[in-house]
């Protein structure tokens, strides 16, 4: 639960210093970016040259690279006090009751109000969609996502639903207690959901989050390890709002920028919550999964996380692999196929990876944000970051790697008949 913050600057000293930081980039660097502005313009880490790890990122770089996985957001901005809304993730696009999914959830800490959690664990499947959300809405989207379920065609004779239902606490920017959500804004998300890439920055359960003390939001990222490896894809999608030490692929950030955890009092309080969802169409069930979704906490570290007392931080991962999807309707002994153990290792490095890139887009592609009680959260400074990490040496480091490494896959890869 983030309580972070970076303190209000007068506009007109503000944009002066992002006009005077364009120029000065411009004349040091003939890679043409995009500026500091809206989400749109504000780009990804990858186009700044940013690329994290040496595995190739699926087409989009997205969760929806998985097949089948969609993705919706619902934003609420209202006057001068909302800022959250609603994420959903969809395993596929057909009835998830029907059709379940096999699926883990790992704890990292449990400073968070996860719905559904034991469920999932217990029976190693996911029956509904994913929704994201703020902590006082946890309550509204469970009933969200158990209306849209008992609404789908041939779901008449339902009477339990395990809605899964995550949450970060974005108070600083919203007006949390007027509790905006509901349960309709949760089935539009869900209904809402598209294969194309994911919207990121401050959109959906990403509206009103704080990330590192700058504003957080959704991030995505993907992974397809080459064919050699099966050819599988790794997606991820974040809810961030965390803190820690920023660190952009190894650089110093937060140090070298002088804004992180207890650099300040400011800095110095308990700050929080970050969301994984990750989504693979690799053949795996609950105890490979739960393997899957506990690395993906390495990714967070690698940016500078430490999971904080009073972090809720959390990792659903599920398997799209269709001859794996369980019928409510089956009977008898099930045939299920899965990887053999010593073929996770490469799954592992994605899920790293994945979630690495996807926590640096939550935050490059964020906006400056002004919510309740006047307050504001800066967006990050996108050309002083990179004026750090041209110091460093960590832009563009995927010319510099071996034959192979961080290219696109080879054919081999594609034609997955269960994806």
């Amino acid at each position: 639960m983030n309580t972070g913050r970076k303190i209000h600057q007068p506009q007109r000293q503000r944009w002066c210093r992002l006009v005077l930081l364009a120029g000065l980039f411009l004349v040091g660097s003939s890679r043409a970016t995009p500026a500091e502005g809206t989400a749109a313009e504000r780009g990804r880490a990858r186009d700044f040259g940013i690329v994290v790890g040496i595995l190739s990122p699926g087409p989009a770089n997205s969760i929806t690279d998985v097949t089948g996985v969609k993705v919706g957001h619902v934003t609420l901005r209202q006057g001068e006090t909302v800022r959250t809304g609603v994420t959903a993730v969809l395993p596929h696009d057909g009835n998830i009751f029907r059709a379940k999914v096999p699926a883990a959830i790992h704890v990292g800490n449990g400073f968070g109000k996860l719905a559904g959690l034991s469920q999932v664990n217990e029976l190693g499947e996911l029956e509904t969609p994913v929704v994201l959300t703020n902590t006082l809405a946890v309550g509204r989207a469970v009933e969200g996502v158990v209306t849209y379920t008992l609404a789908r065609s041939g779901n008449e004779g339902v009477h339990s639903v395990n809605a899964v239902v995550g949450e970060t606490n974005d108070r600083w920017l919203n007006d949390i207690r007027s509790m905006p959500v509901t349960k309709e804004h949760v089935v539009q998300a869900i209904s809402a959901a598209s294969a194309g890439p994911a919207a990121e920055g401050c959109v959906g359960a990403g509206t009103g989050t704080v990330c590192f003390g700058f504003k957080g939001g959704i991030g995505t990222a993907s992974r397809r390890l080459p064919g050699t490896r099966g050819g599988w894809t790794v997606g991820v999608i974040v809810q961030t709002n965390f803190g820690g030490v920023l660190q952009v692929n190894g650089a110093p950030v937060g140090r070298e920028l002088g804004e992180y955890y207890m650099q300040t009092e400011l800095f110095s309080q308990e700050s929080g919550s970050c969301m994984v969802v990750v989504a693979t169409d690799a053949p795996l069930l609950h105890r490979n999964l739960q393997r899957l979704a506990a690395r993906a906490l390495q990714g967070l570290t690698r940016t500078g996380g430490f999971g904080s007392n009073g972090s809720g931080d959390y990792v659903i991962a599920f398997s799209t692999f269709r001859d794996n999807r369980i019928a409510v309707t089956a009977t008898g002994v099930q045939t299920r196929k899965e990887l053999p153990n010593h073929e996770l290792s490469p799954l592992f490095l994605a899920v790293v990876e994945a979630t690495e890139e996807a926590v640096l887009n939550s935050l490059f592609r964020a906006e400056t944000t002004r919510g309740v009680s006047g307050r504001t959260v800066e967006a990050l400074p996108i050309q002083k970051v990179l004026e750090i990490c041209r110091r460093y040496g960590v832009i563009g480091w995927d010319r510099r790697l071996p034959p192979g490494a961080g290219s696109a896959p080879d054919d081999s890869s594609e034609g997955h008949e269960n994806r």
